[in-house]
C-alpha cells in the first residue's frame, strides 16, 4: 500500500543529503509511508534465504532527483527479519530498523501491524486496516501524481559517507484506490515532521517480482 501527504517542501529538502535535489509534483513535495511484505527473498542465483525469505516491511520516503535520474530517498525502513536488516545497514548502509510486524488477510481486508523494537531509532507503530487490490488494477498514467510517486527505479543512500544509488527493476504497479483505517501512524517521529489527518494519496498495489542491485 501505497500513503502520501503534501508536506513542506523547504522543511523537507533540510532534510535530504547534499547531492540530491528535492522533487515536487505541481509544486507540492510528498511525504510517503508505504507498508508490504516481502515473499521469495534471495540473491540473485542463490536459494531463498533462510529467516529473511517472507517478512513484513515499512518504509518513509520521499521523491529525489540527481542529475537526471529521479529516485527514492529512504527515511527510514522497518522489518520483521533482524537478517534483512542487517544486511541492508551493512551493505548499503541503508536506514533499516528491527520492528515486531504482522501482516494479514482477514476476509477481504488487510491487518498490518508494526512496533519499532530497535534501540538505533526512536519508538515508532503503525497500524491499519485496508483492503485488497481492485481487480481492474491498472498502471499509472504518465503525468500524474500516481505515477509520480509509485514509478520509481532508484533508490539513493549515504553508504560509509559516499551517496550511492541502487537500481530497482520491476513492472509497472497495477493500482487501485484503497480504503484505508489509520489508528496509529507516527512512522515520522524519527523526523520531527507529524503526518495531519489521513492521506491525501491511498493506494493499494497487486503483488509483483522487483530485481535490485547496487553500483
Amino acid at each position: 500500500m501505497f500513503l502520501h501527504w503534501p508536506v513542506d517542501a523547504a522543511r523537507l529538502r533540510a532534510l535530504l543529503p547534499e547531492g540530491l535535489e528535492l522533487e515536487t509534483f505541481d509544486g507540492r513535495a510528498w511525504l510517503g509511508v508505504v507498508p508490504f511484505e516481502m515473499a521469495e527473498t534471495r540473491f540473485r542465483l542463490l536459494p531463498k534465504m533462510p529467516t529473511a525469505h517472507r517478512f513484513p516491511e515499512l518504509n518513509v520516503r520521499t521523491y529525489v532527483r540527481r542529475g537526471d535520474r529521479p529516485g527514492v530517498w529512504f527515511f527510514s525502513l522497518d522489518a520483521a527479519s533482524r537478517v534483512a536488516v542487517e544486511g541492508a545497514r551493512f551493505g548499503f548502509g541503508l536506514p533499516y530498523f528491527r520492528a515486531r510486524m504482522t501482516c494479514e488477510r482477514v476476509g477481504e481486508r488487510v491487518r498490518y501491524r508494526s512496533e519499532r523494537r530497535d534501540r538505533r531509532g526512536p519508538p515508532a507503530t503503525f497500524a491499519a486496516d485496508y483492503g485488497l487490490f481492485d481487480v481492474s488494477a491498472q498502471p499509472a498514467r504518465q503525468g500524474t501524481l500516481e505515477h509520480f510517486l509509485v514509478e520509481r527505479y532508484c533508490l539513493y543512500a549515504t553508504h560509509r559517507g559516499r551517496l550511492v544509488c541502487g537500481e530497482i527493476a520491476h513492472e509497472p504497479w497495477r493500482l487501485s484506490p484503497v480504503d484505508v483505517e489509520l489508528a496509529s501512524n507516527d512512522m515520522t517521529r524519527l523526523l520531527g515532521f507529524p503526518l495531519a489527518g489521513p492521506p491525501a494519496s491511498a493506494l493499494v498495489a497487486r503483488p509483483l517480482d522487483v530485481a535490485a542491485w547496487r553500483y
